[in-house]
């Protein structure tokens, strides 16, 4: 069962990538990779939840994007994350409607995870629990069969509350091939001290 706080990226009516809630200050910061964004954010939203055409909590604007200087400069694909800002009109924060996982750096390669995303052609989420390795110096992946196109940027959870389905990311699907070569391969940049840099400018 995903957690509610994964859930889809949309542009012009279709959902295109994966992304999830991460805890900070503001409660309004989500996660994904950065191959899913173009320059223009304006025209996305994040659908936290989403499932057969309902958002459970809302379409959330994005109003801001905090990218590596080393994706946008080179496409590093040790660096395929970025964080998303979001707004909806109201008085309440993303994260106290829908929880969030907390960012983990430096955690090492090796983990038990829960994998969730949106495939393009579906209306619902897929989800696998598999174990990480280390595929090259700053690569991880993890083998879960059926995660095509529009799972980039879905999250690598472990230490999972059974409850909830929140616990620590440690990655997302990207980084080589941006995601893998295959739908049964899943890839991601290693969450070190770049993320947490990024993530400190994302939430000043």
């Amino acid at each position: 069962m995903a957690s509610a706080a994964v859930g889809a990226l949309f542009a012009d009516g279709k959902h295109f990538c994966s992304a999830s809630v991460v805890h900070s200050p503001s409660g309004d910061l989500v996660l994904t990779a950065a191959h899913c964004l173009g320059d223009d954010i304006t025209a996305v939203t994040f659908e936290p939840g989403y499932h057969d055409g309902v958002a459970p909590y809302g379409r959330w604007q994005v109003t801001a994007a905090a990218v590596p200087d080393g994706w946008r400069n080179s496409s590093d694909p040790d660096l395929d994350f970025a964080f998303l800002t979001v707004a909806q009109p109201g008085s309440a924060s993303l994260e106290s409607l829908t929880g969030a996982n907390r960012l983990g750096v430096g955690q090492g390669f090796t983990h038990t995870i829960t994998l969730t995303g949106y495939p393009d052609d579906t209306e619902e989420p897929v989800v696998c629990t598999g174990t990480t390795t280390q595929s090259d110096a700053y690569q991880q992946s993890v083998a879960c069969p059926g995660f095509p196109d529009g799972t980039s940027g879905g999250p690598w959870v472990t230490n999972t509350d059974p409850a909830t389905g929140l616990g620590t990311v440690i990655g997302v699907i990207g980084g080589y091939e941006t995601g893998g070569a295959t739908a049964d391969v899943s890839y991601s940049a290693y969450f070190d001290g770049d993320i947490a840099q990024l993530y400190a400018s994302a939430t000043s």
